[in-house]
């Protein structure tokens, strides 16, 4: 195997947005803000917390919907052919409450995530997040194992593990961040993104 490791986002990227998909089925409009509209995460979250005591809605409800949420077209072949070829690791903002079921619709692939924390009755009360500035960190520290990282993702908050990576890649991300950074190649299809990371790896 080569000392390649791709790191890729979860949600946006191979899974629909956990918040927006809870947001449409729980009919709370204020939910659908994800990092694409508001890039400091801590603030999104004690957000979406206040939101979801005012509702009296907890990690249950939550994992109702994430359970009918299947991975994107193609998703699922795109991550088997990529982890053919290289060591692949999701590096998402989500939590491990949100995403194990998410992960066995993907194959189990490995995932770095952040936890919640709930109280008995199901009530979220907070959030640890796993390091700060997660996915930049993370990459940073692959590299300094002696891996050469590839990064892709579609949000802010990906923007940290592209530039650190030695290539990196937006995917299906938005037009204002994809004019915010015409350095960084952006693909829509998953076959593009991968043809990328192959050449890449050459």
């Amino acid at each position: 195997m080569n000392m390649y490791i791709t790191c890729l986002d979860l949600e946006g990227v191979l899974v629909p947005e956990i918040w927006i998909a809870f947001a449409e089925a729980a009919g709370i409009p204020e939910l659908k803000k994800t990092t694409r509209d508001e890039p400091d995460y801590d603030k999104l979250m004690n957000y979406r917390l206040a939101i979801l005591k005012e509702h009296g809605l907890g990690l249950r409800e939550i994992q109702d919907v994430i359970a009918t949420i299947d991975p994107m077209e193609g998703a699922k072949e795109f991550l088997d052919e990529l982890r053919s070829i290289c060591q692949v690791i999701i590096i998402s903002d989500t939590f491990s409450q949100f995403a194990a079921p998410l992960m066995k619709k993907l194959g189990m692939p490995t995932i770095f995530c952040n936890t919640l924390e709930v109280a008995e009755n199901g009530e979220i009360t907070g959030f640890k997040m796993r390091c700060e500035k997660s996915k930049y960190t993370t990459v940073k520290a692959l590299q300094s194992c002696g891996f050469q990282t590839i990064a892709s993702g579609d949000s802010y908050n990906d923007l940290g593990m592209i530039n650190a990576s030695k290539a990196g890649f937006l995917f299906k991300s938005t037009d204002k961040i994809k004019a915010d950074n015409p350095n960084l190649p952006a693909f829509e299809e998953y076959a593009d993104l991968l043809d990328a990371i192959k050449k890449a790896m050459d």
